[in-house]
């Protein structure tokens, strides 16, 4: 197949669904100390750096008073903390603690070992295709990241003219 061959709509939604499939069978495998919703807060915060909880709250897609809910769990169980914001002092931001940090570090790290476990099983002609692959799936990442940013960037923006500072840590 030339590489200047456009794929169809079809082999696009083949290749989408495996992926798709590969990527919701790690989530299923990795074993769960903490909610979806709480893993996918923490690896936030670490990517993006301490958060509002109303920021995080339209990042994560849940209401606020469930965030606060979820920050509250979260900080008991040592994985965040609330500080003050040093821009604004009647603002109030989750943090990650390294005990956070550790966490979304090693349940990373975890994923990765479970998909090399998964690759040293393949002939070896199919982990030469996957490695072939991998500058499309770092773009892969890296278009979801910017997509990411982008939606950070549009929930800040709305929250910081929409929400009024909250000092009691919501």
């Amino acid at each position: 197949m030339s590489q200047e061959r456009k794929q169809t709509p079809g082999e696009r939604v083949a290749i989408a669904e495996a992926l798709y499939r590969l990527v919701s069978a790690a989530v299923r495998q990795q074993p769960r100390q903490i909610s979806l919703t709480s893993a996918s807060t923490l690896a936030t915060v670490e990517r993006t750096g301490p958060q509002r909880i109303t920021d995080l709250a339209t990042i994560e897609g849940v209401t606020q008073p469930s965030m606060t809910a979820l920050v509250t769990v979260l900080e008991r169980a040592g994985l965040v903390e609330r500080r003050p914001d040093p821009h604004d002092q009647r603002v109030v931001l989750a943090a990650l603690t390294a005990a956070g940090t550790d966490y979304v570090r090693s349940r990373r790290r975890a994923g990765a070992e479970a998909f090399a476990r998964l690759i040293d099983k393949l002939p070896p002609d199919e982990t030469a295709t996957l490695l072939a692959a991998a500058p499309a799936l770092q773009q892969l990442n890296e278009l979801d990241a910017e997509r990411r940013a982008a939606a950070y960037q549009a929930a800040t923006r709305s929250s910081s003219t929409t929400s009024t500072p909250c000092t009691n840590g919501a």
